[in-house]
């Protein structure tokens, strides 16, 4: 099961290091390395979610995600994406900006990190808006039920987390361009496209999480009209998988999910190396395991079994939003990112094992009350 589900990983794992030694040696292997290790770090969260989503899709769409979704996924945005912010942000052509990231790598660096604060600033909007929608939805479990229910009774204000992004992103922005102008800083001008970049990723995320929410709806009323239907008809019940124009906006959805995950890893990758090519090779690698672990989830049905996993991916999501919204000002190491996410996951898989540990000896223990009872008559 694990060699099905991780063959093609192991494989991009080996082809990515080969194609890194004969590129640059031993050294760039090790970058492509650490790079592979930053990435699954930083997206684990991103697979928990991931996944589930991805199981309330039929076959279908789920091998599309698998196979044109990788590739967007590693080529798109692991490749594409950073030429494509040195493209825009110092107006050059497509072939330009890739000369560019192939011979001044200095300078290529130095573009793309003067355009991080509207990167940031779009995928930390893009990811908050998930968290807050989370922990704003009253839900039948819950993790940290002292701060949950509160939480759950204040979400049922209409557009509070539209309110709540709207209100950091405001925060980010003043606080940017105040700290920029006292130190006279290049960014100084830049608060304006903070907000609107922040703006854009709460657009982004309101369009392509309400139409594929809209559609998602409708499929749950057909599962229930036919579940009566099979009821009254004496036939077993079965689950309706996401198809058509719901699967296909959940698609969308999980893809700019994917791309507002990757933000952090791409700028982070600069951290390590500023060649391009090896930053393809390591974080490319890292994504054939995210969507790896993405679909072993599925199949092994984990999110059912640990169902604490998704509340500590949410928390997770929204530490990194806060987090790239933060680096707006001030620089984070990548490390402390990365453990954010691994601590808040582990500690909702170690809470997940408790509660099931203690579901199973209740079982027991009602069992046994039920064998004395029977002895007893």
């Amino acid at each position: 099961m694990v060699l099905k589900t991780f063959g093609w990983s192991f494989a991009v794992t080996a082809l990515g290091l080969v194609a890194a030694i004969f590129y640059g040696g031993w050294a760039a292997f090790g970058v492509v390395a650490i790079l592979s290790i930053l990435e699954i770090s930083l997206s684990f969260d991103n697979a928990v979610v991931n996944a589930g989503i991805l199981k309330k899709m039929n076959a279908f769409w789920q091998k599309i995600f698998l196979t044109i979704g990788i590739l967007i996924a590693v080529f798109g945005m692991r490749l594409v994406f950073p030429v494509v912010i040195v493209a825009v942000s110092a107006s050059l052509g497509p072939i330009e900006a890739v000369d560019l990231a192939l011979t001044d790598k200095d300078r290529y660096q130095e573009l793309v990190t003067d355009a991080h604060p509207s990167i940031a600033a779009f995928g930390g909007m893009f990811l908050l808006m998930i968290f807050l929608d989370f922990i704003f939805e009253d839900r039948d479990i819950k993790w940290l039920g002292r701060l949950e229910r509160p939480l759950a009774r204040l979400g049922k204000v209409d557009m509070l987390s539209v309110c709540v992004a709207l209100i950091v992103l405001l925060i980010s922005s003043i606080t940017f361009g105040a700290h920029a102008h006292q130190h006279g800083g290049t960014h100084a001008d830049k608060a304006e496209t903070v907000l609107l970049s922040g703006i854009a990723g709460l657009i982004t995320y309101m369009i392509v999480g309400g139409l594929s929410g809209f559609f998602e709806d409708r499929l749950e009323e057909e599962e229930e009209r036919e579940h009566e239907a099979a009821g009254r008809a004496g036939k077993p019940k079965s689950a309706v998988k996401l198809a058509g124009k719901a699967a296909f906006f959940m698609f969308l959805y999980l893809e700019v999910l994917d791309a507002s995950f990757s933000f952090d890893g791409v700028i982070g990758a600069f951290a390590i190396t500023n060649d391009i090519v090896l930053m393809a090779l390591g974080l490319g690698i890292g994504a054939m395991y995210v969507r790896s672990l993405t679909v072993y989830l599925v199949r092994e049905g984990t999110l059912d079994d640990y169902v604490y996993l998704e509340h500590g991916a949410h928390y997770a999501i929204g530490a990194l939003a806060i987090v790239l919204l933060v680096t707006i000002q001030f620089e984070i190491n990548e490390f402390i990112t990365g453990m954010i996410g691994v601590v808040l996951i582990g500690a909702s898989f170690w809470s997940s094992v408790r509660r099931n540990k203690r579901l199973a000896a209740a079982e027991r223990l009602g069992e046994a009350e039920k064998a004395d009872v029977a002895s007893a008559v």
